[in-house]
C-alpha cells in the first residue's frame, strides 16, 4: 500500500474510531448520567438513530460531491422546504384528487423536478457567471426561502396521506424506509464518486481547476449537473421525510446547510475542494446525530449540544489544518 493510500485510509478511519468512542462515553459514562431509564446502546434506540440521520444525512452526501468541486451550496435547507410544499400541496389539486394513490409518485417526481430546477438555477449562474458558489447559493438561500414564504405565508402547508405515511413508517430487514433512502444514496453516490468519470473529474476539478480545463474537462457542465445533484437529494430529502409528516412550517430547513458542511467537514472533506469520501460523511453524519443524541440522553439543552458540535468541528478544522501543512512542508524538503 503506497502512504498517500495509507493516509487516506487513516482519515477514513478516523471518524468511525470517532463514532466507536461516542458509543463507549454514553454507554458507560452516559448511563450513569442519564435523565432516562433506557440504555442508550438500546437496539430501538439505535435504529431510530440511523432513521432521524437520513434528513441531513442524503443531503450532506450530495455536499460532498460539491463540496469536492471546491464549491457549496448554502441553498440546500430552502430547496428542502419548497420541495416539501410542492410534494403536499400538489396532492390537493383537484386532478391529483382524482388519481387516488397513482398520485402519490406524480407529487414525488414534482417534488424532485423543482429540486432539480432550484439546483439548475445555481450551477448555470456559477457555469456563466464565474460568481462564486458561495455568493450564488447565498442569494439562491434568501430568494428560495423567499417563495416558499410567497407560498403560504407563514402559515403551515398541510396534507396527510396515509398511504404515505404507511410507506415511511415501514420496516424491511429492521430499518426503516429513511435509513433505506440513506443507504442507497450513499452506496450511488460513492459508486459515482469512485467507478465512475464523472467523480475523477470532481476530484480533479476541485485538486486544481486551470490543471482540469488543460486536461480538457468541461468545468461548467460539470459544475451545473452536480448543483442539479445536490438539488434533486434536497428535495429526495424533503420526499423521504415529509411523506410521513405531512406537514411543513416555512421555516421547515433553516440551518441544514450548516448541518449538512459541519457533517462533510468532519467526515474529512477539505473545505478547498479536491479531496473528500462519501463513506467518511456517511460517518459524519452518524457522529453528529449520536452526540445530539447522546448529549440528550444526559439532559444537556439544545443550546450545550451546539456548542459541543461547534467546538468538535472547530478542533477538527484546526487539526486537517495542521496535517496539511506539515504534509506541505515534508514535499518542500
Amino acid at each position: 500500500m503506497t502512504p498517500d493510500k495509507r493516509k487516506d485510509l487513516l482519515k477514513m478511519s478516523a471518524i468511525w474510531a470517532f463514532i466507536l468512542v461516542e458509543l463507549a462515553f454514553f454507554s458507560i459514562i452516559g448511563d450513569r448520567l442519564s435523565v432516562s431509564d433506557k440504555a442508550f446502546m438500546d437496539f430501538e434506540n439505535m435504529l431510530l438513530l440511523l432513521k432521524q440521520s437520513a434528513p441531513i444525512g442524503i443531503i450532506a452526501l450530495g455536499m460532498t460531491v460539491i463540496m469536492i468541486n471546491g464549491n457549496i451550496d448554502l441553498s440546500v435547507g430552502a430547496t428542502f422546504a419548497l420541495a416539501a410544499i410542492v410534494l403536499l400541496e400538489s396532492m390537493t389539486w383537484p386532478f391529483m384528487q382524482t388519481l387516488g394513490d397513482w398520485a402519490i409518485p406524480l407529487a414525488w417526481l414534482f417534488a424532485l423536478l423543482t429540486g432539480v430546477a432550484m439546483g439548475a438555477i445555481n450551477g448555470l449562474i456559477v457555469w456563466k457567471t464565474g460568481v462564486d458558489a458561495f455568493i450564488v447559493t447565498l442569494g439562491a438561500m434568501l430568494g428560495f426561502r423567499g417563495l416558499v414564504f410567497m407560498f403560504n405565508g407563514e402559515q403551515p402547508t398541510s396534507h396527510l396521506n396515509w398511504t404515505l405515511v404507511d410507506f415511511a413508517e415501514a420496516q424491511f430487514l429492521g430499518l426503516h424506509t429513511a435509513t433505506w433512502f440513506l443507504l442507497a444514496t450513499a452506496l450511488l453516490l460513492w459508486l459515482l464518486m469512485t467507478k465512475t468519470v464523472h467523480g475523477r473529474n470532481a476530484y480533479a476539478i476541485g485538486n486544481n481547476r486551470e490543471a482540469a480545463v488543460n486536461a480538457g474537462i468541461r468545468v461548467g457542465p460539470h459544475f451545473l449537473l452536480n448543483f442539479m445533484l445536490i438539488g434533486f437529494l434536497a428535495a429526495l430529502s424533503a420526499v423521504v421525510f415529509y411523506s410521513e409528516s405531512g406537514s411543513v412550517n416555512p421555516n421547515d430547513g433553516m440551518l441544514y446547510e450548516l448541518w449538512a458542511i459541519t457533517a462533510v467537514v468532519l467526515g474529512g472533506t477539505k473545505l478547498a475542494g479536491g479531496y473528500g469520501s462519501i463513506i467518511s460523511t456517511l460517518g459524519g453524519v452518524i457522529a453528529i446525530q449520536l452526540l445530539r443524541k447522546g448529549l440528550g440522553h444526559v439532559g444537556a439543552d439544545t443550546q450545550t449540544v451546539n456548542l459541543v458540535i461547534g467546538l468538535i468541528l472547530i478542533a477538527v478544522l484546526i487539526l486537517d489544518r495542521q496535517l496539511n501543512r506539515k504534509g506541505q512542508e515534508e514535499l518542500k524538503i
